[in-house]
């Protein structure tokens, strides 16, 4: 099928001038074929996925035909799940930029339906809401579908699948009769053939093929582990990749959360998502992972549906799909906006063969891979120190640290040689446990604390000696000296064998705080004293009561002082 621009589609010139700054010219396939459609008036079968441009396929002619001056509701969207009404309302917001007048109000479950309420009294013209929240405003006569011209149901299996049926049905039996409806669905299953049958009128079917809702730019690995070896598997992946923003996929709420508490355990800053979550807590999960907080995202497919974070570069099939179809859509998080990304699944015994007939099914390659081995992180990782580090001395002035170095091998007996192979050695984290961070490269700038300067100041996060060994209390950082961090005092240390990612994830799993919040360490062997926001030091002391850590009972009290 030939490319079609978007100023060939006889548009309104506000939509198309929104069109424009959101960067498109071309429309994709599926949006070539559907807009002219409706914008004649004709009802709709769409069969699309996620990623393929659905939403301005059916939400341009929406606007198209929306009046800014009636101040009413003229158009309705059904979506399966919260995350993806809001999605949906956020891009035909944009796409509505110039409509001036226009007011789009998404409403689902979990908001308070007074505030709903409220908003829809204003002139709403365009809703776009999940099945359950739109019944309760019917049932409460605060939504009149009297004026309603268009109705859109997207991802109509999922509805379906999630036992909207009734609901969907029910709605679209209260909507005046010349309406026009467009359904969008990845699958048509009888049932919602039937709801076509039932409630459209002669509908044009258009629909994109399979092979252009593959992504090429995902490279995809599977690795046949067993189900005890996961966590460690994917955490050497995670060390071998350093992925800026991973999601992980489980097909079960309860695995989702024993995978979070295995990911903070060792310290890595992760948060799950599925539907038992209270809302305040989704969206500050989704804030977190949107803005970098949380690096790793744990989710089940129905809880996902909607996420759409460019940055994703990993995703990791922790459990394989119960669906071939949901393979595609979990691989899709990564690789957006033309940037690579790679897909790992782990495949426990006879799963392989699911994993061959979901190669069969999307047409691709998944290659498989071994696990890879402690000293195959280890060179990755001082692969990447090393890049890091000619970039640094490329780009940086070194004179500073060229003074400081200078100045310790003359008032040592070690080469420059043993030093900087001393300096890797503890940035790998093997030569002291107690170093959290050894997932990113430090700067160079740590050279200081690492040997004290001229002035005599001590190491920063994770004491290099505790008060039982040689060096007594190291003083502390610039950064313990905050004013907005709080001091806090725990009476279990180095001789527990705990370690500062076994601290840090606890903190972050009991009292929501992100981990990246989270101040320094110090670590002595009968206790440690780590830094959090004053303004959230009470609730994680509250949150800390009757916490194991290692199994053991900890207490914790905010410290006096500095000592």
């Amino acid at each position: 099928m030939e490319t079609m621009r978007f100023d060939e589609l006889q548009l309104d010139e506000r939509i198309l001038r929104a069109v424009a700054d959101m960067g498109f010219e071309e429309a994709s396939p599926i949006q070539a074929q559907a807009i002219p459609v409706q914008v004649e008036g004709r009802d709709i079968i769409g069969q699309a996925q996620t990623g393929t441009g659905k939403t301005a396929a059916f939400g341009i002619p929406l606007l198209q035909k929306v009046d800014p001056k009636v101040k009413k509701l003229q158009a309705i969207a059904l979506c399966p799940t919260r995350e993806l009404a809001i999605q949906v309302a956020d891009e035909i917001r944009r796409l509505a930029k110039y409509m001036h007048g226009v007011k789009v109000v998404p409403i689902y479950g979990g908001q308070d339906i007074v505030k709903q309420i409220r908003s829809l009294k204003d002139g709403t013209q365009v809703i776009i809401g999940t099945p359950g929240r739109v019944m309760d405003h019917m049932r409460r006569k605060t939504v009149k579908f009297d004026t309603v011209r268009t109705v859109v149901m997207d991802e109509a299996d999922e509805m379906l699948n999630m036992g909207f049926l009734e609901d969907m049905e029910t709605i679209l039996s209260q909507l005046p009769e010349d309406r026009q409806t467009v359904m969008f669905s990845a699958t048509m299953p009888s049932a919602i053939m039937e709801i076509a049958r039932k409630f459209q009128q002669d509908p044009v079917t258009v629909k994109v093929v399979k092979k252009e809702l593959t992504v090429p730019n995902i490279t995809q690995y599977y690795y046949e582990v067993k189900p005890k070896t996961k966590v460690e598997v994917m955490c050497r992946l995670l060390d071998m990749y350093a992925p800026k923003l991973s999601v992980a996929f489980c097909n079960t709420k309860k695995q989702v959360d024993e995978l979070v508490q295995s990911l903070q355990g060792r310290g890595y800053f992760a948060e799950g998502l599925h539907g038992d979550l209270k809302q305040i807590q989704r969206d500050r999960v989704m804030n977190s992972f949107r803005n970098g907080k949380t690096e790793i995202l744990v989710a089940t497919d129905v809880a996902a549906r909607g996420i759409d974070v460019e940055d994703v570069e990993a995703v990791f099939n922790y459990d394989l799909p119960q669906d071939d179809e949901y393979y595609v859509h979990r691989i899709g998080r990564t690789g957006r906006a033309n940037r690579e990304g790679i897909a790992f699944s782990f495949v426990v015994g006879k799963e392989v063969y699911k994993l061959r007939d979901i190669q069969r099914y999307c047409k691709t390659k998944i290659v498989p891979q071994p696990v890879p081995s402690l000293n195959d992180v280890t060179a990755i990782k001082v692969d990447k120190i090393l890049v890091n580090v000619a970039d640094t001395i490329a780009d940086s002035d070194l004179s500073k640290m060229v003074n400081i170095i200078e100045k310790k091998i003359l008032e040592e007996e070690y080469t420059s040689l043993d030093l900087a192979a001393a300096l890797l050695k503890r940035l790998m984290g093997e030569e002291n446990e107690d170093i959290i961070d050894v997932k990113q490269p430090r700067s160079l700038d740590a050279l200081e604390n690492l040997f004290g300067s001229a002035g005599g100041r001590g190491n920063s996060r994770g004491g290099r000696t505790g008060a039982g060994g040689r060096g007594g209390r190291s003083d502390s950082s610039s950064r313990g000296e905050r004013d907005d961090m709080a001091r806090l005092f725990i009476n279990i240390g180095k001789n527990q064998n705990v370690k500062p990612g076994d601290i840090l994830g606890a903190i972050a799993g009991e009292s929501g705080i992100p981990g990246k919040m989270v101040g320094s360490i110090d670590m002595y062997d009968k206790y440690t004293f780590v830094e959090v926001p004053r303004e959230n030091a009470d609730v994680v002391l509250q949150a800390m009561k009757d916490v194991k850590i290692k199994g053991k009972n900890i207490h914790m009290e905010k410290a006096n002082g500095k000592g």
